[in-house]
């Protein structure tokens, strides 16, 4: 999806909610742990569940996942980071990620500014 046809974040979030209740309504065990198991990764532990977020927000980046990315942005800004520090954890991934990573940043400065004009 290019970033002028990209949705907003009203719109990433009821698409997302839609597909999760149809993924729930087959009721498959393999996919209900899974599930389970990417819901622990993100819970208080050892890190917090704020710092686990921004580390989702970095892996997706790198794997450029664009839906990631999205979800990831609306828990964090949902924590408190604010923009300076969402825009440092981002120039991390595009360190790592390399210049490949450009255009799911773009796509993320985006969705960043939807974010916080909702705030």
């Amino acid at each position: 999806m290019s970033d002028m046809s990209r949705q907003t974040p009203e719109q990433f979030e009821k698409q997302r909610e839609e597909g999760q209740a149809a993924l729930n309504s087959h009721d498959h065990q393999g996919i209900k742990r899974f599930l389970r198991l990417d819901t622990a990764a993100y819970e208080d532990g050892a890190l917090s569940g704020k710092s686990k977020e921004l580390l989702g927000l970095i892996a997706s980046m790198v794997l450029r996942c664009n839906d990631c990315i999205d979800y990831h942005l609306g828990q964090c800004v949902k924590a408190g980071y604010s923009r300076q520090e969402l825009m440092d954890a981002m120039n991390v991934a595009l360190v790592v990620g390399g210049s490949i990573v450009i255009p799911h940043l773009r796509h993320a400065a985006l969705t960043l500014e939807d974010l916080l004009k909702q705030k």
